[in-house]
């Protein structure tokens, strides 16, 4: 007779002392919630690369030999349909603009050509640039506000006002983000809740998975105020915590709640059933989670403060909803008992109690197993077919581009570029070397006769210690127009100017760190990929004792990674379907979002790869029948699973609804890659290949014997759980 393992006996002391947990719970929830108010002091709209790259050491140059300046350059371009510049009534129009700009708060000088500047009018006369200077210590996206609300009121049927500049492009980021996530939380909410209510067929036991990934969510904000204190954090965790939250904390939930019912129409009593659905779902949810924290480990090896808070973001609230589960759920269900099935929604039944799940999923185990090689030809094929479009991938950033078509900021940004030869992207050249005035001329004419530049400043450091050679991107950075002017710059410009080797001239801008960072992004990839796989790999192997089971689940994610990553080049790269989906077409994939994928798509295939090997190994451990096993864990998880994806792709799916390219491509990358792993891989390729291993599947060989007996998949019945109740405590509770 073995004893309950750990999880288990946790669920049953937060069963045993229910009002303890609960208020152990309260009291971490608000310390949560009042740290959650200082979240906007630990974030930064900026992200960093930890590693020496040309851009990087450029910037620290320009930082150590010219003074700090906290002004800000917004480019007000202003458009009429009627007369243009030089008519009475366009000149009242912009003088009057000038005058509110000018009166806004942390605005220091406006310059257009009613002060006689040359170059703010375009050729003909429909548009005129305002050059605005802001002053102060705020965020950019803050400066701006005051200037911005003078623009907004500005507009008329005939004259249009738009603006470009780090603050105004900023602020549209953030309000996009911030509406992507709430479209996210909208339309996944009320998504999963009907989920829950098909899945479970009560309204209580639906409306608790909710609950908990709520508070899960809240409580890693709250951790992300702390954690912050020693780390950068960027404004994105809050989506990610967001949107991996509502994915994994109602999923983790709804499978105990699940196994806790089926352990009641078993009929053993609340505490017990608690115990015992401790002892196995939780125990499958510890695991799980862990496994995606593993995954997830993956972001933290990039030198990069961006994807570092996102990994960092996602394992706190896997964490908190991993403790939610193991603890709050059972004080929860332990006081609710048989209560959790109230609210019974009529005409639904919920999911199947009864040995190996419903007739559908033993119909679909059935054909497949029936015919397991040609099945797995199949659904291998289809997702071989899905990853082709892979070998096209062109990745990169979208910068203006990734902003809707009808923004004002990208409208602005075309219209400096296309009328006036200037713009809010400059590529700056630092030359850290002794520079004659021929070979500092030589590279203005060089960037001034280059279409891809406009306006060329030259800008001695005060010290005479650097000189600053400013030009002005006339292409978006993001295109692949704009990455190979400046690889063209750095490999032939300067050279031509300042020699072959051309030592201590170094680039950068946002142009050169888009460079730097794919060539980061590239060169960190494959390191990361080794360390998930590694990890991951040796984790299956304990918690199940085989070596065939992690060689599979590897395989068997990467071909869903990789279908994910050849139908996101299909839509986004390549068109097809995007309008009909409402996304944007663009000649990049962001650099980021293979590695992101991977590693979050990973971890959260896992979660169901465990969910259901746990529940076969459990039975194959009572009967040592694999064929029998095998249909005994598909139909008993078919529906939880499905349902639990199904929730995970209505929250990925409302932040792919958002109008940022990249967000749209996350999300929908995600959600993809769910579909497919909950479908292809867990109802066809699984079974099959487990049919054709047979008892190989648990195949450990005997060197390895001195592996740990974790037992994922819970206590066989044959060996009862110990829960030492009293005999109150083994009175079912009554409905």
């Amino acid at each position: 007779m073995r004893k309950t393992g750990f999880t288990g006996r946790l669920a049953g002391v937060s069963a045993r002392h229910p009002w303890r947990t609960i208020a152990a719970w309260v009291v971490l929830v608000a310390a949560a919630f009042v740290l959650a108010g200082n979240l906007d002091s630990v974030l930064t709209q900026d992200g960093e690369l930890l590693t020496e790259t040309e851009s990087e050491t450029a910037d620290a140059l320009i930082a150590d030999h010219f003074p700090s300046d906290d002004t800000l350059q917004e480019y007000v371009v202003v458009e009429t349909t009627g007369t243009g510049a030089g008519s009475d009534e366009f000149d009242a129009a912009v003088a009057a603009l000038v005058s509110g700009i000018a009166a806004s708060e942390n605005v220091v000088s406006v310059v257009s050509y009613l002060d006689g500047v040359p170059g703010l009018v375009s050729e003909d006369r429909t548009a005129a640039l305002l050059i605005t200077t802001l002053d102060g210590a705020e965020d950019p996206d803050v400066l701006v506000q005051p200037m911005l609300e003078v623009i907004s009121a500005a507009n008329t049927d005939t004259l249009r006002v738009t603006t470009a500049g780090e603050g105004s492009i900023n602020a549209e980021f953030f309000t996009l983000a911030e509406e992507t996530m709430q479209r996210g939380e909208l339309i996944g909410l009320p998504v999963a809740l009907l989920i829950l209510v098909v899945v479970f067929g009560a309204a209580v036991a639906a409306g608790i998975p909710i609950i908990l990934a709520l508070l899960a969510i809240l409580v890693a904000v709250g951790m992300t105020v702390v954690v912050g204190q020693a780390f950068d954090m960027t404004f994105f965790i809050v989506n990610m915590i967001t949107m991996i939250g509502l994915a994994v904390g109602i999923d983790y939930t709804l499978f105990i709640v699940q196994r806790f019912r089926e352990e009641r129409a078993g009929g053993h009593s609340v505490l017990e059933s608690v115990v015992r659905s401790g002892d196995s779902a939780s125990r499958a949810v510890f695991f799980s989670g862990m496994t995606v924290v593993i995954a997830l480990l993956g972001l933290l090896i990039m030198p990069d403060t961006v994807m570092r808070s996102l990994g960092i973001g996602a394992i706190l609230v896997v964490l908190a909803s991993v403790a939610a589960a193991l603890t709050l759920l059972p004080a929860v269900l332990g006081l609710l008992g048989d209560r959790v099935n109230k609210g019974k929604i009529p005409g639904l039944s919920g999911t199947s109690y009864h040995e190996g799940g419903g007739r559908f999923w033993h119909r679909i185990t059935g054909a497949v197993t029936a015919r397991p090689i040609l099945s797995m030809l199949l659904a291998g094929g289809l997702l071989l077919a899905a990853a082709s479009p892979y070998l096209g991938l062109n990745t990169g950033q979208n910068y203006i581009e990734s902003l809707p078509e009808d923004s004002e900021g990208r409208h602005a940004f075309t219209v400096l570029a296309e009328e006036f030869g200037s713009g809010v992207i400059t590529s700056d050249i630092v030359v850290d070397v002794p520079a004659t005035e021929a070979e500092i001329g030589a590279l203005v004419d060089g960037l001034e006769a280059n279409p891809a530049y406009g306006d060329v400043t030259v800008m001695p450091s005060p010290d005479g210690e650097i000189v600053v050679v400013q030009a002005v991107n006339k292409l978006d950075p993001s295109t692949d127009e704009g990455r190979a002017a400046l690889v063209d710059l750095r490999t032939n410009g300067i050279p031509a100017a300042f020699g072959p080797s051309a030592a201590g001239v170094y680039v950068t801008g946002d142009a050169a760190w888009m460079v730097d960072y794919n060539e980061v992004i590239n060169d960190w990839t494959p390191i990361i990929f080794i360390f998930v796989l590694g990890l991951s790999f040796v984790l299956l192997m304990v918690v199940f004792r085989s070596i065939v089971v992690p060689i599979k689940a590897i395989i068997m994610n990467l071909l869903s990674v990789g279908a994910a990553y050849g139908l996101l080049v299909a839509v986004f790269q390549n068109g097809f379907g995007a309008d009909l989906l409402g996304f944007q077409q663009t000649d990049v994939i962001e650099v980021w979002i293979p590695l992101f994928l991977f590693t979050v798509l990973f971890g959260l295939s896992m979660d169901y790869h465990i969910f259901l090997l746990s529940r076969i190994k459990e039975r194959y451990d009572i009967t040592g029948d694999n064929d029998e096993s095998v249909a005994f864990g598909l139909g008993s998880t078919g529906a939880i699973i499905t349902g639990a994806a199904l929730i995970m792709v209505a929250v990925f799916g409302g932040f792919a609804m958002g109008d940022l390219i990249m967000l749209q491509q996350m999300g929908f990358g995600l959600a993809v890659a769910i579909i497919l792993d909950a479908t292809i891989i867990r109802s066809v390729l699984v079974p099959a290949t487990m049919k054709l291993l047979g008892d190989r599947n648990w195949y450990l060989p005997s060197w390895l014997s001195w592996l740990p007996e974790i037992h994922i998949e819970g206590t066989p019945d044959e060996e009862p759980v110990v829960v030492d109740l009293t005999e109150e405590e083994r009175v079912p509770a009554l409905v």
